[in-house]
């Protein structure tokens, strides 16, 4: 029998991560004209919230005891949370699944650059290279000045901008703070705005229709976390992270197989464009971790030698 690599269980998780997000965006564009969206967060939130807080019990990591520091970043990971999820979410209802995923897929750039401007990360002249061809690509997708722009384009974008500010916050945090419950205090604070603003609106009957879709959408987001997570403790980052692309794929079939959409080659062009210069972020920026690691580990060897 075949002996399967922790490479490659990585990337098949990684892979069935990014679909069962997809899929969360499809069951919620499904109810975009019967439910409103803070009402849908909510309801979405609140069973989210509880799977995840039973999931980060029984891993052990259910605690609160963290730094002032930390506390900040996780507030302001939160809000970053609840931002995009609103601008991105607003967008999709509005757009094909496949636009909104192409133009989602600039975020390894963005957070590169994000990075490298406030953190002082290394930023090399191939990276600098592939990111402004990435953002070229973006370019294509949106079509910013052609009847194709609308103003749910810049919604997206905007969600990226809140989704790296959200992934540098997750950067700053110590080893300390469990990942599982970074991620139930984000839920959390995505299903309390949803609360707060459907209470002052009027509450929509829904249907069994309407349940079956919120649920599935709660399902497939603690899916999707848990085989994240997996994925990442799994394999090496290096390669399991540009497996997190197969969102585009999934989107561009869910979104002909259920809505009827197909991108225009255009759009296709700067999918691809971005999806490239991503994967060579992401491969640049392991090679840059590898190296660091390499000098690091010489000067502990001199070191040692000296002494």
């Amino acid at each position: 029998m075949m002996q399967i690599s922790d490479n490659m269980r990585g990337a098949a998780f990684m892979t069935g991560s990014m679909v069962a997000f997809t899929i969360n965006d499809t069951f919620l564009k499904g109810l975009s004209l019967d439910i409103p969206l803070a009402q849908t967060l909510f309801v979405r939130g609140v069973g989210t919230t509880f799977c995840l807080l039973l999931i980060s019990y029984f891993m052990g990591q259910l605690r609160l005891g963290y730094s002032r520091s930390d506390w900040m970043l996780i507030l302001i990971r939160a809000v970053a949370e609840v931002v995009a999820a609103y601008l991105f979410l607003t967008a999709l209802f509005h757009m094909p699944i496949a636009n909104a995923s192409a133009i989602m897929q600039a975020m390894p750039l963005s957070v590169a650059v994000a990075a490298a401007v406030f953190f002082r990360e290394p930023l090399g002249w191939r990276r600098i290279v592939a990111i402004l061809i990435g953002f070229c690509g973006v370019l294509l997708i949106v079509r910013p000045g052609t009847e194709g722009f609308n103003i749910y384009s810049g919604y997206v974008l905007a969600s990226v901008a809140a989704v790296t500010v959200r992934d540098l916050g997750a950067r700053r945090l110590s080893r300390s703070v469990p990942s599982t419950m970074v991620a139930v205090i984000a839920a959390a604070a995505v299903c309390l705005s949803g609360g707060v603003i459907t209470a002052t609106t009027t509450w929509v009957a829904m249907d069994q229709s309407a349940w079956l879709h919120i649920t599935g959408a709660m399902f497939m987001v603690v899916l999707g976390y848990v085989f994240s997570v997996t994925a990442m403790r799994t394999g090496e980052i290096g390669f399991v992270a540009p497996f997190r692309y197969a969102s585009l794929i999934a989107a561009l079939i869910l979104g002909y197989v259920v809505f009827g959409d197909w991108p225009r080659n255009i759009t296709l062009l700067g999918a691809f464009i971005v999806v490239a210069t991503g994967m060579f972020t992401i491969y640049r920026e392991q090679v840059a971790a590898r190296r660091l690691r390499r000098s690091a580990l010489s000067a502990q060897g001199q070191s040692q030698n000296g002494s």
